[in-house]
C-alpha cells in the first residue's frame, strides 16, 4: 500500500464515520439486537455501496482497512451493548461486502481481547445468539487477524486524526439513576407535592387521604444514594478480586522464572565439562587424582605439548654406540656377515673429504 493510497483513503474517513454513525443510530432506535432488524437497515441504506467508485486496486484495499479500524472502535466500551453488536454486524456486512481480492482481515488488537471475550460470553448469558453466531462464524471463517496495534502505524503528522471524541449518545450509562434523580428533579418534584398538598387542604375531603407518599423528595434521594453506594461497594469488590488474580499470577510466574534460572544454571554447569578432539581421542591422559586442580591442569598442558622424537633422535637412539675409551666415534654397520675374529672389519671410521676448491 503506497503513501498515495492511504492518504487518499484518509480523506473519506469523516464521511465514513458519519454514515457509520448514522447507520448504528438507527439501529438504536429499534431498541433490538436482532441481526434481522439491522439487516433491514443496512439494505433500505444500501450501505455495501460504499466500495463503490475506487478504481484502483491498492485504493480499494487502504479503503477497506480504513473502513474495518473505522467502525472497530464502535465495537469497544465505553459504548453500549447494542451499539457494539450492530459494530459487530457491521464489520460482518462489510467483510462480506469489500471488493479487494484476495480478502482483507479485521484487524483485532491483543490488548482488546478480553473486552471482545466478555462481550461474547454476556451475549451469550442473555440468550442473544445472533450475535453469538456472527462472531462464532467470523472466527471460523478466520477473518480475524490478531495484532498488536488495531491499525498500522505512521508517522506522519498530516495523517493523525483530528476528530476522535467518543459519541456520547452510544455511550453505556452506568450511572443513570444517580442522573436521574438531580438536583432539577428533585426540586421539581418538590414543587408538585407541595402544589399537591395545598390543592388536597382546599378540598371538603379528609386531609388524612393521600395518595402519593409523605416526604416523596427525601425518600427518593435516599434510596439514590443507597444505589449509588451500592454501585461502589460492588465495583470495590471486582476490583480487589481482579487485583488478587493479577497478584497471584505474578507470583506464579516469578516462581516459574526461579525454577527456569535454576534448571538453566544446572544445565550449564553439566555442559561445562571438556571434550577431548578427535586427534588426541585415541591417547588415553592418566591423571592424579591426589594432586590439586592446578597440577593437573599443568601435566595436560605439558603432556598436550609434548612432541614425539624425531626420526634422527630415534635412528641415533637405536642404532647409535659410544666407544670404549670414553670418544664419541659413532659406527655403521656395513658389512652383512663377518667374522667373530677381524673385529676392525666391523668398524669404519666415517671420514669426510673436504672440500678443495
Amino acid at each position: 500500500m503506497t503513501i498515495a493510497a492511504a492518504k487518499a483513503s484518509d480523506y473519506f474517513w469523516i464521511p465514513f464515520k458519519t454514515d457509520c454513525e448514522d447507520l448504528l443510530g438507527r439501529f438504536q432506535l429499534t431498541e433490538s439486537v436482532r441481526f434481522e432488524e439491522f439487516a433491514a437497515i443496512w439494505r433500505s441504506m444500501e450501505f455495501s455501496s460504499v466500495f463503490y467508485g475506487i478504481m484502483t486496486h491498492q485504493e480499494k484495499r487502504a479503503f477497506t482497512r480504513l473502513a474495518f479500524a473505522t467502525v472497530y472502535d464502535y465495537f469497544l466500551p465505553p459504548y453500549s451493548f447494542q451499539i457494539r453488536a450492530g459494530a459487530l454486524y457491521t464489520l460482518y456486512g462489510l467483510y462480506h461486502a469489500q471488493l479487494s481480492l484476495p480478502k482483507e482481515k479485521i484487524w483485532i488488537a491483543l490488548k482488546d481481547w478480553m473486552h471482545i471475550q466478555k462481550f461474547v460470553s454476556d451475549a451469550l448469558s442473555c440468550q442473544h445468539l445472533d450475535v453469538v453466531y456472527v462472531y462464532r462464524k467470523l472466527e471460523s471463517d478466520k477473518v480475524f487477524y490478531y495484532t498488536t496495534m488495531p491499525k498500522q502505524l505512521t508517522f506522519d503528522a498530516k495523517r493523525r486524526f483530528l476528530n476522535k471524541k467518543v459519541n456520547e449518545e452510544f455511550q453505556d450509562h452506568s450511572a443513570r439513576v444517580v442522573e436521574l434523580v438531580n438536583t432539577d428533579t428533585l426540586e421539581e418534584i418538590a414543587n408538585v407535592q407541595g402544589h399537591y398538598e395545598r390543592i388536597k387542604q382546599s378540598l371538603p375531603a379528609s386531609s388524612s387521604i393521600s395518595v402519593t407518599l409523605v416526604n416523596l423528595t427525601a425518600k427518593l434521594l435516599d434510596c439514590a444514594l443507597e444505589f449509588q453506594q451500592w454501585q461502589e461497594k460492588n465495583a470495590a469488590a471486582k476490583n480487589k478480586a481482579s487485583g488478587a488474580k493479577a497478584k497471584k499470577s505474578s507470583q506464579q510466574t516469578e516462581s516459574s522464572l526461579r525454577a527456569d534460572l535454576l534448571s538453566s544454571i544446572k544445565s550449564k554447569s553439566c555442559s561445562h565439562l571438556s571434550k577431548a578432539s578427535k586427534s588426541w581421542r585415541h591417547r588415553q591422559v592418566e591423571m592424579d587424582t591426589s594432586g590439586s586442580g592446578t597440577d593437573h591442569v599443568q601435566d595436560f598442558a605439558t603432556s598436550h605439548r609434548s612432541r614425539p622424537p624425531s626420526l634422527r633422535a630415534r635412528t641415533q637412539q637405536n642404532l647409535g654406540n659410544k666407544g670404549s675409551g670414553g670418544s664419541d666415534e659413532r659406527t655403521q654397520h656395513w658389512l652383512l656377515s663377518s667374522m667373530e675374529e677381524d673385529k676392525t672389519a666391523l668398524k669404519r671410521s666415517q671420514q669426510r673429504s673436504r672440500f678443495k676448491w
